[in-house]
Parts: C-alpha cells; structure tokens; sequence
C-alpha cells in the first residue's frame, strides 16, 4: 500500500504543474498561429501596406483625371487640352504635324 500512495502522491504533485505547462504552450502556440497571431498581423500589415499603396496611385491618377476635366468644362475651356483630347480620341492630325513613333 505504501507504493501505491507514494505514486498517487507524486502524479498529484505533478498534475497541476503539467497543466499549466500545457495551457502555457497552448497559449504560446496561439500566439504565433492563431487567427490573431504574430503571422496573421504580419501579413495583414503587409496586405495594408499594398493597399495603400494601390489607393495612392488610384487617388494620384483620379486627381489627373480631374485636372484633364476641369480643363475641359465649359466655363473654364483650354483650347489646347480640346485639340489635345480631340486628337488622341479621334485618331487625327494636323497635316503640318511631325509624327514621331517611339516603340
């Protein structure tokens, strides 16, 4: 009987011990991997950063484009921007017009 109670002590005084390593590692794994982890937050930071960078070049080229438009309305016309449109649109050219092909 004596061995068996020295047993029965001893996983006793191992299980709480045992437990908490085992939540710790759960924990520590979590950590890492998880949905919320350190990789998650890492590639979702890289994901955001591309991001932004996209919307920058879209917001660049919509100012463009808004630019080329207010040049084109009615109570502001530039001349020069409606041949320049006309032109590009139209597929024409002046006949005193130097073309020159770039490939």
């Amino acid at each position: 009987m004596g061995l068996w109670y020295e047993i029965r002590r001893s996983l006793r005084r191992a299980v709480t011990p045992c437990l908490g390593i085992c939540a710790l590692l759960y924990f520590c794994y979590h950590t890492v991997q998880g949905d919320r982890g350190i990789i998650a937050y890492l590639r979702l930071s890289a994901q955001l950063e591309r991001t932004e960078m996209a919307l920058r070049e879209s917001s660049d080229t919509r100012e463009a484009l808004a630019r080329q438009v207010r040049l084109l309305r009615p109570e502001n016309l530039n001349r020069d921007m409606l041949d320049e449109q006309a032109r590009r649109t139209l597929g024409l050219t002046h006949p005193d017009d130097v073309v020159i092909y770039t490939p």
